[in-house]
């Protein structure tokens, strides 16, 4: 692999973490794909290669919402473009931030619910719940759980109980011992 090859893939992966950074919303891969190929960034085979090298170097992490895959950045990414983003074309960068700011999909909901789940290294699943109030997260709980169906369950047992389950944890931590 010549010096070019190997500059251009840490740039088309610079690229991927600079889009999520900017963002700041999971996105699926389809949507990751569908503004990657539109610009023509880079082809379809190399974006999925670099997805899964990014994940395996835990620069972005893969959850489950909604049952759909969605991919966030992690600290290790931040950091990491932090570090390299002037490797990032500032044209490309300019194209990215006029095309997000303008791009009605990313509107902030005043509640949100959200329940995701992902699979960890020693085959364990980690659920997050929250419940975010005009971005503001009001409460938030971590669970680790055995297997993939637990995982489904509780996340839609948040989305169909959250006021009721919110209700009764604080209910719960505030009480007085008698």
């Amino acid at each position: 692999m010549d010096l070019y090859n190997t500059e251009d893939i840490a740039q088309n992966k610079l690229l991927i973490l600079y889009i999520l950074s900017v963002l700041q919303n999971k996105i699926t891969n389809a949507e990751l794909t569908e503004l990657i190929l539109d610009k023509g960034y880079m082809n379809y085979f190399a974006l999925q290669q670099y997805i899964r090298e990014l994940i395996e170097s835990e620069l972005i992490e893969s959850v489950i919402d909604e049952e759909l895959e969605k991919y966030g950045i992690c600290e290790k990414g931040v950091v990491t473009l932090k570090l390299l983003e002037n490797k990032i074309p500032d044209n490309i960068k300019n194209e990215l931030e006029n095309k997000f700011s303008s791009d009605k999909r990313i509107a902030v909901k005043d509640t949100e619910i959200i329940s995701e789940y992902y699979k960890k290294e020693n085959n364990q699943y980690t659920v997050n719940l929250k419940l975010v109030e005009n971005e503001d997260v009001l409460f938030s709980i971590y669970l680790e759980v055995a297997t993939e169906e637990q995982g489904k369950e509780i996340c839609k047992t948040w989305k169909n109980n959250t006021e009721s389950i919110y209700k009764e944890i604080l209910t719960l931590l505030v009480k007085e011992n008698i």
